[in-house]
């Protein structure tokens, strides 16, 4: 019996000694720019394969119903994208319609319905069924047309991805819709997963340039890569930087590295338009913690500070500690007078407060996981009134 204890010992050490080395592997070429990038924007996976971006309808959605245009950027990419009309729109052309019909009515579509401008997560295209399928729920549901855009790179686009490059994208995408006549008050910016930071960015530039737009919603975002790096669990399960924060500072070092920063956190409250966030509580692949570190962010200029004094807390009075607390009580006290709490049966809840007169809010959804969140029929809705009516939420 001993022999076979022991040769399974030896299995067992020579299998985790492979995991190991493998984990080093990746670690070390993760460091690597190039590599970096490909594994952040995974745009080298082209799904769905031989996509018909000329033919929206072989991907579902109506006939005619969808314009494939091209937008310039100002560094000279060109960007595939698609401009999906409004059911409103669609209903008053002739059935079946022709196939520029899309086309031919986008100055119409823009002046008479509102305009979502959606920027997507990494890997795939514009035509992957799951992003078709917000499409639809936007153009029905919200009765808004939809301006979808593959970034450089990605898709029929040309070009490298970078952080620079995606924003100008998104800025080009903007001027795009401005110029076919979209007024800024009905254009709602969204952004899903890597889109969010996008959305984040561009709604931040516009807000620092006084343009009122109707609002930006941010669906599974992260708080910065940085972060996001930290809480990532591979399929949900095994936390990428567990083995390196064993060893001091490691993680830190090994951060430094990042050529990529997406920090959202830094850019949000320059967010001056209503903002909604969203997140699943089922979201494995980013945590919902990080749609509270964003809402915290905007609120926390609104809650009074923590005064500590300059001592180990080991060390302090106890009229020191009796203050401290009674600051925690304070700031507690003010955070529940500040925020609405509406909760949604069955569904989630909201969190809501109101910020130089906008309105901020964070949705937590029961279910709907990293990618179909945003296919919620509930999520529809809390967009709808939010941002398409003038009725309050309760």
């Amino acid at each position: 019996m001993q022999p076979l204890n022991d040769e399974f010992l030896a299995r067992s050490r020579r299998f985790f000694a492979i995991l190991g080395f493998l984990y080093l592997g990746a670690v070390i070429l993760l460091a690597v720019p190039w590599i970096q990038s490909h594994i952040l924007y995974m745009n080298a996976l082209k799904l769905p394969w031989k996509a018909h971006f000329d033919a929206p309808e072989r991907h579902g959605l109506a006939p005619g119903k969808t314009a494939n245009v091209k937008i310039h950027t100002a560094d000279n990419c060109t960007l595939g994208a698609w401009f999906v009309l409004s059911d409103t729109i669609y209903r008053d052309l002739s059935f079946p319609p022709l196939p520029s019909a899309a086309e031919l009515h986008i100055p119409e579509a823009v002046t008479q319905r509102p305009t979502v401008l959606f920027f997507h997560g990494n890997a795939a295209t514009r035509a992957l069924s799951m992003r078709v399928r917000l499409y639809s729920a936007f153009t029905s549901r919200l009765d808004a047309n939809v301006l979808a855009i593959d970034y450089r790179g990605f898709g029929d686009s040309t070009g490298t991805p970078t952080e620079d490059g995606l924003l100008t994208d998104a800025r080009a995408a903007w001027d795009w819709l401005i110029a076919q006549g979209a007024s800024p008050q009905d254009v709602l910016i969204v952004g899903h997963s890597l889109g969010s930071a996008v959305a984040s960015g561009l709604s931040g530039s516009l807000s620092e340039e006084g343009v009122k737009f109707k609002g930006t919603v941010l669906m599974s975002p992260f708080s910065s890569l940085y972060t996001l790096v930290d809480t990532y669990h591979i399929l949900g399960l095994f936390p990428v930087m567990l083995p390196i924060t064993m060893i001091p500072r490691a993680a830190d070092v090994y951060k430094s590295f990042l050529v990529h920063k997406f920090d959202t956190l830094s850019v949000i409250s320059k967010v001056k338009v209503p903002l909604l966030i969203l997140h699943a509580e089922d979201d494995w692949e980013i945590y919902h913690t990080h749609s509270d570190a964003l809402f915290d962010t905007l609120l926390e200029p609104y809650l009074p500070q923590i005064w500590s004094p300059p001592l180990s807390p080991a060390s302090w009075s106890p009229q020191q500690w009796n203050e401290h607390q009674a600051q925690l009580v304070s700031r507690r006290e003010t955070r529940e007078s500040l925020l609405t709490r509406t909760v949604i049966p069955n569904f989630g809840f909201m969190d809501e407060f109101v910020a130089l007169g906008e309105r901020i809010i964070l949705l937590k959804t029961f279910t709907g996981s990293h990618n179909e969140v945003g296919t919620l029929e509930g999520v529809h809705e809390v967009i709808r009134v939010i941002f398409f009516t003038s009725k309050a939420l309760r």
